[in-house]
């Protein structure tokens, strides 16, 4: 699996669905660059694309049981790194941290 692909499903993970402009700024990445990495989860069976209740025009990206035991997966793996990775450092400099990375994040947008 790719990092994109990786990202795109622990993206997903834990909410019902998303769009796919949804997913592109969840990911950081363009909805038309995510394309092929959809394209590729379909196909591995993750996800399905459907449309949203009331808006035929806006594609809903949707976990699948296999996609949502990968995004399980990557979602606890990640979490795992990061409590090793931060053990030792202060909480306060943890949440200093994530108070940079969102800035930097709403920057980039």
């Amino acid at each position: 699996m790719t990092s994109s692909e990786i990202n795109a499903l622990a993206n997903l993970a834990g909410v019902e669905g998303r769009s796919v402009s949804e997913l592109g700024a969840a990911a950081g990445v363009r909805p038309t660059t995510l394309t092929g990495v959809l394209d590729r989860l379909e196909r591995r069976g993750h996800i399905t694309r459907g449309t949203r209740t009331g808006d035929r025009r806006t594609v809903l990206i949707e976990l699948t049981p296999s996609g949502r035991a990968a995004a399980d997966t990557i979602r606890q793996a990640i979490s795992d790194l990061e409590h090793r990775g931060l053990a030792d450092v202060p909480p306060a400099a943890v949440a200093g941290f994530h108070t940079v990375l969102q800035a930097l994040t709403r920057a980039c947008r």
